[in-house]
């Protein structure tokens, strides 16, 4: 179905929901890119025919994490806006952005079903009451479980030809054979040192 065919007049004549969200400061700062093609995506609302004075922006949850340990105040008061029934359309650039876990995600897709609600990305728009919509919105928490799966499966990997090298904590070192060992410094030239000697200090006793 052609996108657009899912857009009815009762959509147009309610809100339409910019929502942004990215997980850490760090890509905030550092990727300029993916946070202004969230900002964009209230011209796509416009071009979908939704005026200004109807479109909305939050973007409150910057830096805050989907996973659910973390309360997010954008989220939440984009789900009490759904549920209240003045929104026709939310957008995200990636519908996965909008919630990591399922207790979350699926509450906003149930509320989206009863309300009426269109929920869209760059990709397209979707209808959560429609059938073969929801299944695609309900890949959500599978994506996210398919790619920690890959990076654990990468990792065991790694570690069973001997190739996993990880971060050790302060004040200790990696050993001949990858195992971690107290820092063998007699005296402190940075907090790391000084962690390692307060560490032998306290095995000698």
């Amino acid at each position: 179905m052609n996108e657009r065919a899912k857009i009815t007049a009762s959509h147009l004549s309610r809100q339409a929901i910019d929502y942004l969200r990215r997980s850490s400061a760090a890509q905030v700062e550092h990727n300029r890119v993916s946070t202004d093609r969230q900002y964009a995506l209230a011209a796509k609302a416009r071009e979908l025919g939704w005026p200004n004075d109807r479109i909305i922006v939050i973007d409150e949850d910057l830096r805050l994490s989907g996973s659910g340990f973390v309360a997010r105040s954008g989220f939440a008061r984009l789900t009490a806006e759904v549920a209240l029934a003045p929104v026709g359309l939310v957008l995200g650039l990636e519908v996965s952005r909008l919630a990591r876990n399922n207790a979350d995600w699926h509450r906003l897709i149930d509320l989206g079903g009863l309300t009426d609600t269109l929920i869209g990305d760059a990709d397209g728009i979707y209808h959560p009451a429609l059938f073969n919509d929801r299944l695609l919105l309900g890949l959500s928490e599978g994506e996210l479980h398919v790619l920690r799966a890959r990076l654990n499966g990468g990792l065991r990997n790694k570690a069973d030809v001997r190739h996993l090298e990880r971060r050790t904590c302060a004040g200790h070192l990696l050993g001949p054979r990858s195992q971690w060992c107290v820092g063998i410094v007699e005296r402190a030239s940075g907090p790391c040192d000084q962690i390692g000697c307060d560490l032998r200090v306290a095995l000698r006793r």
